[in-house]
């Protein structure tokens, strides 16, 4: 019985401080997650660091419906960083005027095409500032996802933590 108890303590303890896995619901982050993928997050990785641009992250999403307070776990890329000034023109993101190289996204988000509306949903986006503790998120299919695009920078203290590695199903494995 104390072998059992402490094995369960022991798990909790571990979901609740330091990984936990996640299912992905949605294509906002196809072609790197699909949908029925699951993840571990590292629950630590902020708590003795800071995002990096490129960091895959869960999020808590806090709305309101009427009185009540809904929470919704959502997975984005980490794009702007704290005191950037992101900016989307014609699809190409930029930091600080600059334009931003994204390997993550598939060839055919890369590329320009005729059609902005249909290859990126949001073509367009006014210069805005991230917050110094904040962060700006894109999912890497970008006709596909709610993001920072439509409700600006997320604070730090939002993020549940880096996703690490997709653990199911077994023919999608990988580190992220």
């Amino acid at each position: 019985m104390v072998v059992l108890v402490s094995a369960v303590l022991i798990a909790l303890t571990l979901r609740t401080f330091v990984v936990q896995q996640f299912y992905i619901a949605g294509p906002s982050m196809e072609t790197t997650l699909f949908g029925d993928d699951r993840v571990l997050v590292n629950k630590l990785s902020y708590r003795f660091g800071t995002p990096s641009r490129g960091d895959v992250v869960v999020f808590d999403r806090i709305t309101m419906n009427g009185d009540t307070v809904q929470h919704d776990d959502l997975i984005k890329r980490v794009i702007g960083l704290p005191g950037e000034t992101v900016e989307i023109r014609n699809c190409v993101v930029f930091i600080d005027d600059v334009a931003l190289g994204e390997p993550w996204l598939p060839a055919a988000l890369r590329e320009p095409a005729s059609d902005a509306d249909t290859r990126c949903g949001t073509p367009t986006v006014e210069p805005t500032v991230v917050g110094e503790s904040e962060v700006y998120l894109i999912g890497d299919n970008r006709p596909m996802s709610f993001d920072s695009r439509m409700f600006g920078p997320v604070s730090i203290d939002l993020i549940v933590g880096r996703a690490v590695v997709v653990i199911w199903p077994p023919s999608n494995m990988s580190s992220l």
